[in-house]
């Protein structure tokens, strides 16, 4: 009698057994492909987010004019500074906001109100009159779109570096997470391709100082809408579904569980956040005002050394994977003690665009130490159910504190005549996070993610 097909696979074990490997080989290929169209949807948004968030930071030194009375320069860019800095004072809200909707609700759906949200921000600020057009509303409703840009990014980060760990798999999780960086990066970088576009290709500076600086921000909002409906159709976490029944009532008080954690995330965002901070948003300025760069100049160089820093994350976040996440945290920490004030003395004082590159990849060269697996370190920290909340909101209260304050902070060094006195302050904070490192144990020894 004549067997059918299926007969004949299940008798013969050899092709029953190719059989099997075909189907576990087709699962795999098709969870690796779901994970990475997780990790490429998930990164863009966060790349449009702090594109959205940095076009004020890029593009400050051309619209200060245009919100703040007429004055010495360096005073209006303390102006700018000081409005981009309340813009990090709301974001321990928006860690707490979002992270409770994405531990409650969804990482899903509190990924794409945030990027909802930025957009909002940046389509304010495109159509936000003058000074001399409506007078000191015109930085009253700048500070309010600031407000909701903090809120959103406040959330972003947390939520972000939950959904992308969680998604990874084990063994390449250092190196998976490192895209938050990339993309966070990456937005910076495309921020300031947009000013170098405009400034090479399209504008004058006088157009650009007139309007052209409201450019980037309808840009910024267009993008975002598009991340929100990508974001849309991302599926939602096995973490996260796993415990959506047996969650608690509320994820900021059930904190109070974890009050080593808090404190570990406070301690190692310390440094490494105001080195982040004082290397993007502050060294535009630094290269304009301290070294004297030219307009082309200072846009180039941030531009070239954003893209070395892009280039590492991957690189330190796969060498995390290996060799484990303290050892890379206690090299930036112990680097970044040593060198930052000879790296920044130095910066000051060089001539031309190409030692400045050299210097500020040399300061990348350190602070990918943490910017490469802060966001994975956070998330081996906590377990599902409070992971976002336990990520975004320490975070979000450190950053608000060091990282946003780092450039007001410097300008005011330097506005007091006493630039040199913000080298040491770095120093002292990045010193802090070392004893914090020395101490903490190796999460990728000890993660609280689930195994997959």
């Amino acid at each position: 009698m004549t067997k059918d097909s299926s007969e004949i696979l299940s008798a013969d074990p050899v092709v029953a057994m190719d059989s099997s490997a075909l189907s576990g080989e087709a699962m795999y290929f098709d969870s690796m492909g779901r994970r990475l169209k997780a990790i490429f949807i998930g990164s863009i948004g966060n790349l449009v987010e702090w594109y959205d968030f940095y076009a004020y930071a890029a593009f400050a030194l051309y619209f200060a004019k245009s919100f703040f009375p007429e004055g010495d320069e360096v005073a209006q860019q303390l102006s700018a500074a000081m409005l981009f800095a309340f813009g990090f004072l709301v974001r321990p809200l928006g860690g707490w906001l979002f992270g409770w909707m994405a531990d409650h609700v969804g990482r899903r759906v509190s990924l794409t109100v945030s990027v909802l949200l930025m957009c909002l921000g940046s389509l304010i600020i495109a159509v936000t009159p003058t000074y001399a057009a409506i007078g000191v509303a015109a930085p009253c409703i700048l500070a309010f779109a600031r407000i909701l840009q903090g809120l959103s990014l406040g959330g972003e980060y947390g939520t972000s570096a939950t959904y992308l760990c969680e998604v990874a798999d084990q063994k390449n999780r250092g190196f998976y997470s490192s895209f938050q960086y990339v993309t966070l990066i990456g937005g910076q970088l495309c921020a300031v391709l947009v000013l170098l576009l405009l400034q090479q290709v399209f504008l004058s500076p006088e157009e650009l100082r007139a309007w052209g600086w409201r450019i980037p921000f309808v840009v910024g909002g267009c993008l975002a809408i598009v991340a929100a409906i990508m974001r849309r159709n991302l599926h939602e976490t096995d973490a996260f579904t796993a415990v959506k029944k047996k969650r608690a009532a509320r994820s900021a008080s059930s904190l109070l569980a974890y009050p080593r954690e808090v404190i570990l995330v406070i301690g190692l965002t310390m440094g490494g956040t105001a080195a982040f901070y004082t290397y993007t948003t502050y060294m535009q300025k630094f290269l304009k005002l301290s070294v004297k760069l030219t307009d082309s100049e200072t846009t180039l160089v941030t531009a070239g050394s954003l893209i070395f820093a892009m280039c590492l994350q991957p690189i330190y976040g796969a060498i995390s994977d290996r060799i484990g996440r303290k050892w890379l945290l206690i090299g930036f920490g112990l680097c970044g003690t040593i060198f930052t004030v000879p790296l920044l003395t130095t910066l000051q004082t060089v001539k031309g665009a190409g030692p400045a590159f050299l210097l500020i990849a040399a300061a990348w060269l350190i602070v990918s130490g943490y910017t490469s697996i802060n966001a994975v370190v956070k998330a081996e920290l906590f377990p599902a159910e409070v992971r976002a909340t336990g990520v975004g909101l320490p975070y979000a209260l450190t950053v608000s504190i060091f990282g946003g304050t780092t450039e007001p902070i410097a300008l005011s060094f330097k506005n007091a005549g006493h630039e040199s006195w913000f080298y040491y302050y770095l120093t002292g904070c990045i010193a802090v996070s070392l004893f914090v490192y020395v101490f903490m144990r190796d999460t990728k020894k000890s993660s609280r993610i689930e195994t997959r």
